[in-house]
């Protein structure tokens, strides 16, 4: 009987979209040692030790001992290609034996940085998926130096709450591996210096892959990049450059920043990056469409009656009003993450798992939708509410400012699948809670016999699909159910997935999830050109005609559920906002 190997003899090298020359196991990618055993992150295996075995039928035979060892090969290849993304996805792999990776993180001294990107660095180099050879460098117009650079970033750096074990000494072989390079953004002098710089560190391998994050100002987008890829581009591996939105404010800006980065990178270069995309729940949705017989058949407009996106939060703009009133809540929130959102939910099941076969698909999507009409938005703003400031409060932001910081819009698929489904959006600031979510609602169930026991209105009875982005990561189906008993009553129940209590285990920030990705070359859940224009072309209409409208916002209190119009726009499409209803059952 063949005897399958222990994981740590499968995964001698846990840095994922790895491929090794020879057959003989290579270095921990980062440091085990600081770790008393492997999480299930941690079982990655390299290249070298999966098997690339052709899928063998399995054999009822139980007596056949050849059958039974087949048996065993077949799920242990299965069990690599399930840890590696490099082989789910087909994904040409990085040779860590030969090749060093340097993160460049443009804007390093900003909010991004510190909250996001560094933490998310350090948890992948924590959890062993980084390769041996890293480095990361800040670059940013304050002077710094390396010691106060580590200095700034060490007090955002965390361990997973689930796996804590020599987290300070992880922390400071991090650190030694942080530098600082201080430097204008439109001037090559300090990109010549950066580079000069990056290739001392990458000395010890002869292949050097960088990776470029513009957490930057949209004004300095162009010159930075440019700067970056003509002076410090990699000459002897891949180089790829993340882009942080915004993409623009319209279809004309988007456009000429997508020219501008054409000129110095190839598309294949280029991660426009949009972070919801990274969470848990949405990389989910896909599998549980395409993985689940019960739910594609249903996924239509002969059974869905509406499909609500709801995105809300509890706070302001907390005196980061002069960035948010440049761009609004329908630009920052609906215009980019609910409507990917969207895409992926309604898109048709791609060929494969390719990239480029899923973003085909969510541009069809895209291309399928009507233009936002105005009068399908309704706009809010924020008004104070005893000692809570109101939006206009905010000292950063314009005196008799239009700006929303509430919007709720309703869109239409004009495909076979989805016509006459009303999409609803809702996003807004200083709301009473902040959560996000997907709402599918279903139709009436025809000729119901228990209508009767199912109360005055039917639209309470209606079956209803749950994903919870965020918090408290969930799915849950609402279901009639009869309250046990020598009675016939009704109530609505649901068969309820919380992740907390399922998994147990805390959940990768979206941030890690994508940086790994641009690692890999995995450009699955990063936006195309093309679809970035057609997702443009949806709102820039309606965004145009409310600004030269000058129409003004419905005011609602800090701490409230929103204007009162959003109520008005979904009884205009026969859709009452799911949210309200579970709001009790949630707090």
């Amino acid at each position: 009987m063949l005897q399958t190997p222990k994981p740590a003899q499968r995964c001698a090298a846990r840095s994922p979209c790895s491929i090794g020359t020879s057959r003989v196991p290579r270095p921990r990618a980062t440091p085990l040692s600081a770790r008393s055993g492997p999480s299930s992150r941690q079982i990655l295996c390299s290249a070298v030790e999966q098997s690339s075995a052709p899928t063998l039928p399995r054999s009822n035979n139980n007596g056949n001992g050849v059958a039974a060892e087949l048996d065993e090969k077949q799920e242990v290849a299965q069990q690599a290609v399930a840890a590696d993304p490099c082989l789910a996805y087909n994904l040409q792999g990085n040779d860590w034996t030969t090749s060093s990776l340097s993160v460049v993180v443009l804007g390093a001294s900003g909010d991004l940085a510190k909250k996001k990107i560094f933490p998310a660095l350090f948890s992948l180099y924590y959890e062993g998926l980084l390769p041996e050879n890293f480095q990361v460098f800040g670059y940013a117009r304050s002077k710094m130096t390396d010691a106060e650079f580590r200095d700034m970033i060490t007090s955002t750096l965390t361990c997973r709450v689930n796996a804590r074990e020599r987290c300070a000494e992880a922390q400071e072989r991090f650190l030694k591996r942080c530098f600082y390079q201080a430097g204008p953004y439109d001037q090559p002098d300090g990109f010549q210096a950066l580079s000069g710089r990056l290739t001392e560190q990458e000395a010890a391998k002869p292949r050097a892959n960088r990776m470029f994050f513009l957490s930057i100002p949209p004004n300095v987008f162009l010159s930075a990049t440019g700067n970056a890829a003509d002076h410090a581009r990699s000459k002897s591996g891949w180089t790829r450059v993340i882009v942080e939105k915004p993409f623009g404010r319209d279809s004309a800006s988007s456009a000429e920043l997508g020219r501008g980065l054409a000129q110095h990178l190839a598309e294949e270069e280029i991660y426009r990056i949009d972070h919801y995309l990274g969470k848990e729940l949405i990389e989910n949705l896909t599998v549980l469409r395409f993985s689940n017989r019960v739910f594609e058949p249903l996924w239509s407009r002969q059974y869905i009656r509406n499909v609500q996106i709801i995105f809300s939060e509890n706070f302001g703009t907390e005196g980061r009003g002069g960035y948010f009133d440049q761009y609004g809540i329908i630009r920052d929130v609906i215009q980019n993450h609910l409507l990917q959102i969207v895409a992926l939910f309604a898109m048709e099941q791609p060929v494969s798992l390719d990239a480029e076969d899923i973003r085909n698909e969510k541009v069809k999507v895209l291309r399928s939708m009507k233009a936002v009409a105005p009068e399908d938005v309704v706009m809010g703003q924020y008004r104070a509410r005893g000692r809570l400031p109101g939006y206009l409060d905010d000292k950063t932001v314009p005196a008799g400012s239009l700006t929303p910081t509430f919007a709720a819009i309703a869109m239409f698929i004009n495909n076979h699948r989805w016509d006459g489904v009303p999409f609803l959006f809702k996003a807004g600031k200083a709301l009473h809670k902040r959560y996000a979510e997907i709402r599918v609602q279903f139709r009436h169930v025809p000729g119901n016999l228990y209508r009767e026991k199912q109360g005055a209105d039917p639209d309470a009875a209606c079956n209803e699909l749950v994903i919870r982005i965020q918090p408290k990561e969930a799915i849950y189906l609402k279901i009639n159910n009869k309250v046990p008993g020598l009675g016939l009553r009704l109530e609505q129940t649901r068969l309820d997935l919380q992740y907390q209590q399922q998994y147990q285990v805390e959940l990768p920030d979206a941030y890690e999830r994508l940086l790994l990705d641009v690692v890999n070359g995995d450009k699955r859940l990063f936006i195309r050109y093309d679809e970035l224009q057609a997702a443009w072309d949806l709102y820039t209409p309606v965004l145009h005609e409310l600004e030269r409208s000058q129409v003004s916002p419905e005011l609602y209190p800090y701490g409230s559920r929103g204007p009162l119009g959003a109520h008005y726009l979904a009884a205009k499409h026969n859709v009452r906002w799911g949210d309200l209803a579970d709001d009790a059952d949630d707090e």
